[in-house]
């Protein structure tokens, strides 16, 4: 497989790591997919619940200043910005586009539900940050030579 330009890693809300299974986690999955036995597969919503859901995440409110904490947010990601406080602009070659605006704001809204909340707040911003941004900021040789990741830059950013 070849890697995702940006442009199609953007289309993507969140990028969730998953790392390896345990060693016992591995010898279940390997029993479970090598017998002759079929997986029993147990619904836990339907499709119009899915949709139902997907609706109340978007009637969630949210303040102007969350919004405005979101697009700050994702614009510092960006290099060459005469905006950018953080010095991280100079250590991406690509960074958050509008869409990530708008990814920060339904992860954070869908946090909100989540948590029992009926607003979205900044710490729920931040804690969607990562999944939310790390696929969609490219760091240059600069960040690289230094052992700056994505992550690092998120981090920095929401500290």
């Amino acid at each position: 497989t070849y890697p995702l330009p940006e442009a199609q890693l953007d289309r993507f809300i969140f990028n969730i790591w998953i790392d390896y299974p345990s060693e016992e986690e591995e010898r279940a999955i390997v029993k479970s997919t090598t017998g002759s036995g079929s997986a029993k597969i147990t619904p836990v919503m339907t499709g119009a619940e899915v949709l139902t859901m997907q609706s109340l995440v978007r009637k969630v409110p949210v303040a102007d200043d969350i919004v405005n904490y979101a697009v700050h947010l994702a614009r510092q990601t960006r290099p060459g910005l005469s905006e950018d406080r953080s010095g991280i602009g100079e250590l991406v070659s690509w960074g958050a586009g509008p869409r990530a605006s708008q990814c920060l704001i339904l992860g954070a809204k869908a946090r909100a539900i989540i948590e029992g909340r009926y607003a979205a707040s900044i710490d729920d911003v931040n804690t969607v940050a990562v999944p939310v941004l790390r696929h969609r900021i490219v760091t240059n040789f600069n960040a690289e030579a230094q052992g700056i990741s994505p992550v690092d830059l998120i981090n920095r950013l929401i500290a």
